[in-house]
This record gives C-alpha cells, sequence and structure tokens, in this order.
C-alpha cells in the first residue's frame, strides 16, 4: 500500500526530480511534487513524496528525518490527511 510523506523545511533549489533522486535511496517512489507558488513558481519550501510501501515509508522517515540538505535540516514525516479547503469554510466568498 502506497504511503504519502510530508518533507518541510526543503532548500528553495530542490525541485520534483532531486526529490525523488533523495528518496530513491529508501525505496521505489511513486510521486514527488515540490509546492510551488502559483504566482511566481518559487517553491514553497515543503512537499510531498509517495512511497510504494508503508515499509519503505517509515525507512524514508528513519533515514531523512532531520538530514541536512543544502544547509538545511529536512523534516519528514507521515502526510496528515487533506481537510476542507480555504474556500470552503466560508462558503467560497463573501456573503450579503
Amino acid at each position: 500500500m502506497e504511503k504519502k510523506l510530508y518533507v518541510g523545511n526543503l532548500p528553495y533549489s530542490t525541485n520534483d526530480a532531486s526529490l525523488s533522486e533523495l528518496f530513491s535511496s529508501c525505496g521505489e517512489v511513486v510521486s514527488a511534487k515540490v509546492i510551488t507558488d502559483s504566482d511566481s513558481g518559487r517553491s514553497k519550501g515543503f512537499g510531498f513524496v509517495e512511497m510504494a510501501t508503508t515499509d519503505e515509508a517509515k525507512k524514508a522517515i528513519e533515514q531523512l528525518d532531520n538530514r541536512e540538505l543544502d544547509g538545511r535540516n529536512i523534516r519528514v514525516n507521515e502526510a496528515k490527511p487533506k481537510t476542507e479547503s480555504r474556500s470552503d469554510r466560508n462558503g467560497g466568498g463573501r456573503r450579503w
């Protein structure tokens, strides 16, 4: 079963390919995505990696959490389920 991981405190130079390469040392990477600002395209400093199995995800957390990457100690945790979006909280817009 695939397992999604949150990766925080990423250097802004990290891209999807380099993130995937880093995690591939722990097992099969299903997907790797650095989250970017929609206007500037610049990294927001975090991303998500999906590992092929739960065991590989645990191995990635053990080996990569708090590891230095380009001068920054990255954080690797199990991703939490997505909650309601911002627009859902207020009904999507102004109310009169």
